[in-house]
């Protein structure tokens, strides 16, 4: 490696699979040059979460980053990690700063039929990465009051509206999005779907939201019939917009093979539901691309609290780290061919292709055991597994 690639730990469970994976598959075989930030609960409180935008402040420097699974912290989550403040999601930061968006796919074997049975090739979530729910802020309202929405211009021009007059106690959330983001978010769905020759479906509930979601659908109309429409004519593909709802149901209807364009919450409850349909929420693929070309790697899933006490209390688990070893695969593959280094796009591809030589020949983890169909399947702890796979990368790179 001759350009570091920015790496951020997590927490729980994925922390001790992110340094088995690196101690048995990464270190061995790589020269690994990263740029390491701690984006762990405790470090996060003790940096008051400074160490969240340095590191994505360093994926903006180098280009490429790596991150493990993170506890966003609810009010028990307080209490259990002592911590100073509820910080928000470290992905949410991430994804603002960074901007651009999340494509997020499964990973599929011959050995595991989806859920959905007429479900043929494997679907593509693009999920927006900046702003809504994740960048809102919220008031409790402890009394009867009325609530305002109000816009105040630099021209001096003001808005406002009324949102609630409440009679009682009662919740108040105030989203954002930006045209800037909007448009970064449309050109990566355009720009991908034309790259790996897929349809595009993009959905929203404009019809309930008039402004905030119908700007989302005005300019990826505005931006597909000016600059993308001739080349997804020439390709053979299309693009289609329609209500959240009815896309839910024509997923299901589908036979797949094509990339849904999501809102950010959309996105990550959809993403959710499709890797689980596929086999595994632990058998996902997920990588952020910014507008100016950065790339950030990730798990789709969470930090598997339940197997991280286990864990603590000495017990043996079988937690799949396959999300994570694709993270890994990605970012250190993305990295040789920014840096025109082929062999280190050719072990990214290596690794990858020895996790599926694991799971063809029946070595699993307990989660998809029950799901393979035509092998002899054969449930194995997390260590095992991660020692099945070096033993098939050694064979690949030998």
């Amino acid at each position: 490696m001759t350009t570091p690639l920015v790496e951020m730990d997590g927490d729980e469970m994925t922390r001790i699979l992110w340094k088995m994976i690196k101690d048995e598959l990464i270190l061995p075989f790589v020269d690994l040059k990263s740029d390491y930030y701690d984006l762990g609960l405790p470090n996060r409180d003790k940096t008051e979460d400074q160490v969240t935008i340095d590191s994505a402040m360093a994926a903006k420097k180098y280009g490429v980053a790596v991150k493990c699974a993170t506890i966003t912290p609810n009010v028990k989550r307080m209490d259990e990690y002592h911590l100073h403040k509820m910080w928000k999601s470290p992905n949410g930061t991430i994804r603002s700063i960074m901007d651009g968006t999340v494509f997020r796919a499964p990973i599929t074997i011959p050995s595991i039929h989806p859920v959905v049975k007429n479900w043929e090739r494997p679907i593509t979530i693009a999920r927006h990465a900046y702003g809504d729910v994740y960048k809102s802020v919220e008031i409790r309202a402890e009394e009867a009051g009325v609530a305002k929405l109000v816009f105040e211009g630099v021209s001096g021009k003001k808005q406002e509206v009324e949102i609630h007059n409440f009679d009682g106690a009662g919740v108040i959330q105030g989203m954002h999005n930006t045209d800037k983001s909007i448009r970064s978010f449309a050109h990566s769905c355009f720009k991908f779907a034309i790259d790996t020759k897929q349809d595009l479906w993009f959905a929203t509930k404009d019809t309930i939201s008039k402004t905030y979601d119908a700007q989302f659908r005005k300019i990826f109309e505005e931006i597909y019939e000016n600059e993308y429409k001739q080349k997804f004519e020439e390709l053979g593909i299309e693009y289609f917009y329609t209500l959240i709802d009815d896309a839910v149901a024509r997923v299901i209807r589908s036979k797949g093979g094509f990339i849904w364009a999501c809102k950010n919450y959309d996105g990550d409850v959809m993403s959710d539901m499709l890797s689980t349909a596929f086999g595994s929420l632990a058998m996902m693929t997920s990588v952020l691309v910014s507008p100016d070309g950065n790339y950030e790697y990730e798990a789709a899933h969470g930090t598997v609290t339940r197997h991280y006490y286990r864990y603590l209390k000495g017990e043996e688990t079988s937690t799949n780290p396959m999300a994570t070893i694709f993270a890994w695969s990605g970012a250190l593959r993305k990295r040789g061919e920014l840096d025109g280094i082929e062999a280190l796009v050719n072990f990214g591809n290596q690794l990858e292709a020895a996790c599926f030589d694991t799971l063809n020949e029946g070595v699993a983890t307990k989660d998809l055991v029950n799901l393979m169909e035509g092998v002899e399947a054969k449930a194995v702890n997390s260590s095992d597994f991660i020692a099945a796979i070096r033993a098939h990368l050694e064979e690949r790179l030998n």
